[in-house]
């Protein structure tokens, strides 16, 4: 009997290592593999193609990668059914070697800047311009365009007749046939600036550093009227940076720059102006003075003196098109739209001076509405219960919009865009019919488009289309993913769930490392960003290894769209309106999904990462839910929206400020952290103010709770270099040493 039990212990001993392997370079090195830089046209290959078209609309140029080889290709619209080479690559490589003598390979060819004709081609390579003839494949370099600097600070008229410019923080014009000047403000000064603009990342240096100095305005198609903006600083309060980052400086350099804050009544105030230019005096409108955040954006029309305005209410829960006539004064509202929660993805695009389209969610889904200038009739062009991303094309010709939708067929994921088009009498046409998600480019004069299509578990096909039929004229690329499938690499597994409100069905997808095991039970890692604007799930088979590198040390990697995310509903965002800590319910509920599910997921090792609006989720999961995420890396977040730039919080989480801001702050529920926390920011982040990371690690320090914390001093919001590769290492080796349990390694190389 006791031999038995020695047998029985031994096998769990044995049972126990082989689930517990020590973490090697080996491992870090397979990671390594799968970092963008590493796979991609290297392990795999033409996962998305990019093609560049000819100026001349002749046709266009790509490059085709293999494991061996990488060629460049052309279609020309002559024989658009027709792929061939480029140029013959051997001749232009022994080409390029003698006249820079040095030995250029097929594959070491990198051109840019292509253009074609019947008998040479014109490209860069190293910062070089060359011509090559196609027949003796004799090159000549050609010298660059002598292309005299434009000054920023002046702009001249349509017409040439005239030059605007800045003088004392007051606009002059200034004829160009008689050099006399006018001055058309007066008011101009220091902080109240005429003809100036509102730089997002306008940095002060020192105690008393100056603002940049900016010029901005445009002018009517006739040249007869000017539109621009007078920025006002006066009151505008500032955010502080230390840059501690400069060698042989030993004294930390103060930089500041203008950023509202949420509920701020400080901050740059933007009005709009517009001159006559004949009459030399400016008219007066009805546009108010706003914050930056919420500024008039102005459309010139063809027609002389005729504008739209677009008025965004602060709190965005209304905006208004308005059409203004500066030689009648006349303003009338074209468009309103408004909200109980937020208005956030109007748009609109000019047709012609009779009609414009705009995106509206009025009905509760993205559609697109034509509306009638003559009649002021507004139409609803696409059928509903669905979203509509993007319009790709206009002929405005033929009177028909080219547009990309989600979810409008009834078997596709509804993450999934295909390609639509609709005329002007609401007829809509499917043209791109296969159940995938489709990534298209069209050509300069619209006739074709290329298609990019694939889903994460499906390689990308990527063909050349009829822009009127959809019909697939020719394929030009297929991802080949071979080398990396014969070691092991499996797709992504794609999943879904009722959500929290136990009706929506909501989408996911994980990753698994290359040497998965079913019997052993993984931690599970929730790759995380909850921020409305945003989604996770990954729609193209160019996402399908976004996350290997992370699986391969030894996880599960998970992404998941919850309630309150983009690219559905507007009822299906609404639900973070003033709610956004509550984000990550459906994140919880998915990994419990999973768990349930596949028994190689250890659900009492759940792990989470993320940068900005992720990181603030990060710090939100371990203080949400404490018992349920245990490791966490929270990389330039906002833990305390109060903290943040003024427009993302005030758009998602409500205007005025109010309580809901102190209960969802991680900062002030910093108490309830258990597990294991690194903070990570960069020093000179002037996106995410840096302060709100120093604010939550005192906090933790006042709770008495261990945390880990790193500040890179010469970073901004996204780290770069061997800024990013060290904080990788960091990231991967606090969920090697919390969650998997094992002793990291430091001593390896990022660099394959």
């Amino acid at each position: 009997m006791k031999n038995i039990l020695l047998l029985f212990f031994s096998f769990l001993l044995i049972n126990c290592s082989d689930t517990k392997k020590k973490i090697t370079k080996d491992n870090y090195a397979n990671a390594i593999g799968f970092l963008y830089a590493n796979y991609n046209n290297k392990k795999v290959f033409n996962l998305n193609t990019n093609v560049n078209w000819f100026k001349d609309h002749s046709g266009f140029w790509f490059v085709d990668y293999s494991k061996n080889k990488k060629e460049y290709k052309t279609v020309d619209f002559k024989n658009p059914t027709k792929v061939e080479a480029l140029f013959d690559h051997s001749k232009l490589a022994k080409s390029l070697s003698e006249i820079l003598e040095v030995t250029i390979k097929d594959n070491d060819l990198s051109l840019t800047n292509i253009q074609k004709t019947e008998e040479e081609i014109s490209f860069t390579f190293k910062d070089k311009n060359y011509s090559v003839h196609l027949s003796s494949y004799k090159i000549t370099e050609n010298q660059k365009e002598d292309l005299r600097k434009t000054n920023e600070l002046e702009s001249t008229s349509p017409d040439g007749k005239w030059l605007a410019f800045t003088k004392d923080y007051n606009l002059f014009i200034k004829s160009t046939q008689t050099n006399k000047e006018y001055q058309l403000s007066t008011a101009g000064k220091k902080g109240y600036e005429y003809a100036s603009y509102y730089g997002w990342f306008d940095k002060m240096y020192g105690e008393n550093g100056e603002r940049p100095k900016r010029f901005s305005l445009t002018w009517s198609k006739d040249s007869k009227y000017i539109a621009t903006t007078i920025v006002d600083t006066r009151n505008a309060e500032k955010m502080y940076l230390l840059d501690w980052s400069k060698d042989e400086v030993f004294k930390p350099e103060l930089v500041s720059y203008f950023r509202g804050s949420p509920g701020d009544d400080k901050m740059v105030m933007v009005t709009p102006v517009f001159y006559n230019v004949d009459k030399k005096r400016e008219v007066k409108t009805t546009l108010p003075t706003t914050t930056h955040i919420n500024s008039s954006s102005i459309q010139w029309t063809n027609k002389s003196g005729v504008l739209l305005a677009t008025n965004r209410q602060r709190g965005f829960k209304k905006e208004e098109v308005i059409k203004i006539n500066l030689n009648t004064l006349n303003h009338k509202s074209l468009i309103t739209e408004k909200s109980k929660t937020n208005v956030e993805n109007f748009d609109y695009q000019m047709i012609n001076d009779d009609s414009l389209v705009f995106y509206s969610e009025r009905s509760g889904w993205r559609q697109l509405y034509l509306y009638d200038f003559k009649t002021d009739k507004t139409t609803m062009l696409t059928s509903d219960n669905y979203v509509v991303n993007d319009i790709v094309h206009i002929d405005k010709k033929e009177e028909i919009i080219y547009y990309l939708a989600s979810g409008k067929e009834k078997e596709s994921n509804p993450y999934h865009q295909q390609l639509y088009s609709v005329n002007f009498k609401g007829d809509e046409k499917l043209l791109t019919p296969e159940n995938l998600h489709h990534q298209v480019s069209f050509s300069n004069n619209g006739k074709y488009f290329v298609d990019n299509m694939s889903n994460i578990q499906t390689e990308t096909k990527t063909v050349l289309r009829n822009t009127k039929t959809g019909e697939v004229l020719t394929t030009l690329t297929t991802a080949n993913i071979d080398l990396v499938v014969n070691k092991g690499w499996e797709k992504p597994t794609v999943f879904s769930l009722t959500a929290k409100d136990e009706e929506t069905t909501i989408y996911g997808a994980f990753w698994k490392p290359t040497n998965f095991n079913a019997s052993i039970k993984y931690p599970i890692i929730d790759a995380t960003y909850t921020g409305p604007h945003t989604q996770r799930f990954p729609k193209s088979f160019n996402n399908a290894f976004s996350n290997q590198a992370l699986a391969e040390l030894g996880f599960i990697v998970v992404r998941i769209d919850g309630l309150g995310t983009a690219g559905r509903s507007k009822k299906f965002r609404d639900f973070s309106y003033k709610n956004m800590g509550n984000n990550l319910e459906d994140h919880v509920l998915a990994i419990k999904y999973l768990a349930n599910k596949y028994s190689f997921i250890a659900i009492d090792k759940v792990g989470i990462y993320g940068h900005s609006a992720g990181g603030y989720d990060t710090g939100r999961a371990l203080l949400a839910f404490p018992d349920f995420y245990k490791v966490g890396v929270a990389s330039s977040a906002d833990h305390d929206f109060r903290m943040e730039k003024a427009w993302w919080p005030e758009m998602y989480q409500g205007w005025p400020v109010d309580s809901t801001y102190h209960q969802i702050s991680n900062i002030t529920n910093a108490h309830n952290l258990k597990g294991k926390l690194l903070l990570a920011h960069g020093g000179l982040d002037d996106n995410v103010n840096p302060s709100a990371t120093f604010k939550l690690a005192e906090a933790l320090i006042k709770a008495d709770k261990e945390f880990d914390l790193l500040i890179l001093p010469s970073q901004r919001h996204g780290y770069t270099g061997l800024y990013r590769d060290y904080f990788m290492k960091k990231r991967w080796n606090y969920f090697i040493e919390h969650l998997l349990g094992q002793e990291p390694i430091w001593d390896f190389n990022m660099n394959l």
